[in-house]
């Protein structure tokens, strides 16, 4: 493989490479209906994506303004904001409110009442996940959009109306997403959540606000070329605009691959129509992996969830049906921690995560004590006697004292 750095050689090795990493992009795109490589920004992960909307619209912040987010979310979607609102804005004398919608703490589910009753004319920015990586629960993003729209907020675009961003860490590896359907203006996610490995999260943007918002990071290869002087700098066209520093070329690249293998294996396992080709992502191909990968996991976070009910001394949380959530299951047992559970459950062989899974402020509106659960997570891969074996492991293991 001929491999060079992007966007700065004359050699056959860089313009291959570049061609590659480019259309990279494309694939990206295709894959959550975007118009076009215009709209992705990529970042080293979800985390920095959110970050990278959050710094690059703080300068729009006016005194009095307020941003919502909910309390079922992920640490990534609520610290930064926390971050903007009392310890960066303050130091320059600007005061902005972040609130906190409520959930349902028996199903899980978001509460819409008290979410629009937070919002009002001062509300730039909504910032809600599109399902909890530790409930499981899935939100629903139009009728978010909905109160978002109604919120009258003057953006500085002349639009009238609170700009909406969702976390799709679990949604866009789980679900068929479209985001010209879905009216999001930001959409964050990350790779490795989906076949590929660890290091690039990527953010959707509507093209009209990434024109007009300043760049997260500046340095080489986000300037126009030669466009650099005393007097003034030009930012490069969309997205290299935001692509500061030599990118993650090799990330970039397979986690298009990923998205590729993803598609062949929920469409015809053992068939590559689209993995190491070259070929357009056909929309209705998207939809039908998604489609057959979130059945999947229905079947499966469904098998989950009747064997572990059945443990008098387990408590689980989120929705109690399989259509209302992903496939992962968090829950306590009454007499062993969560770490035990985890710890032991390692010694049977089976995966699992204990803590807050970094939805601190969930685990704490629960009052748990310590704040943490046990959770068990399934995918694609998996079958139903990987559930089974899992779940029967648990009952096992929150058994032997009751």
């Amino acid at each position: 493989m001929q491999y060079d750095s992007v966007h700065r050689g004359q050699s056959r090795a860089s313009l291959l490479t570049t061609e590659r990493f480019e259309s990279s992009y494309d694939t990206i795109a295709q894959f959550i209906g975007a118009p076009s490589r215009k709209n992705i920004i990529l970042y080293r992960n979800t985390t920095e994506a959110i970050n990278s909307v959050m710094y690059s619209l703080m300068t729009e912040f006016k005194d009095g303004d307020n941003v919502i987010s909910t309390l079922m979310e992920h640490n990534s979607d609520y610290v930064p904001w926390y971050g903007l609102c009392k310890e960066i804005l303050p130091k320059f004398g600007i005061n902005v409110g972040c609130r906190l919608a409520k959930f349902d703490k028996e199903t899980g589910e978001l509460d819409l009442t008290h979410l629009k009753s937070l919002v009002d004319k001062r509300t730039k920015l909504i910032c809600c996940t599109s399902a909890s990586n530790f409930l499981g629960t899935k939100t629903p993003i139009k009728k978010i959009r909905e109160i978002a729209n109604s919120s009258g907020y003057l953006q500085p675009n002349g639009e009238r109306k609170s700009y909406l961003l969702i976390d799709g860490a679990q949604m866009v590896p789980n679900m068929f997403t479209d985001v010209r359907e879905l009216d999001v203006d930001f959409l964050v996610w990350s790779f490795h959540k989906m076949l590929a490995p660890f290091g690039v999260g990527a953010l959707y943007a509507r093209e009209e606000l990434l024109r007009e918002m300043r760049p997260f990071l500046y340095g080489g290869d986000m300037i126009a070329e030669g466009k650099v002087s005393l007097k003034k700098v030009e930012y490069n066209v969309l997205p290299w605009k935001f692509t500061a520093g030599t990118p993650n070329i090799l990330g970039t690249i397979l986690s298009a691959q990923a998205v590729k293998l993803l598609m062949d294996f929920s469409l015809n396992p053992g068939q590559y129509k689209y993995f190491m080709t070259d070929k357009i992502l056909e929309r209705q191909d998207v939809e039908k992996a998604m489609k057959n990968i979130e059945d999947h996991e229905k079947a499966l976070i469904g098998e989950a969830l009747k064997i572990l009910r059945e443990i008098p001394s387990i408590k689980t949380y989120g929705p109690k049906h399989p259509e209302n959530r992903t496939s992962l299951v968090a829950f306590t047992c009454e007499h062993k921690t969560p770490v035990e559970i985890a710890e032991e459950l390692n010694k049977l062989g089976i995966e699992s995560r204990a803590g807050c899974h970094c939805a601190t402020l969930a685990h704490h509106y629960y009052r748990l004590d310590p704040p943490a659960t046990c959770r068990l997570s399934f995918y694609m891969y998996n079958d139903i006697e990987d559930v089974r074996r899992a779940c029967l492991a648990v009952k096992k293991i929150c058994l032997v004292l009751w």
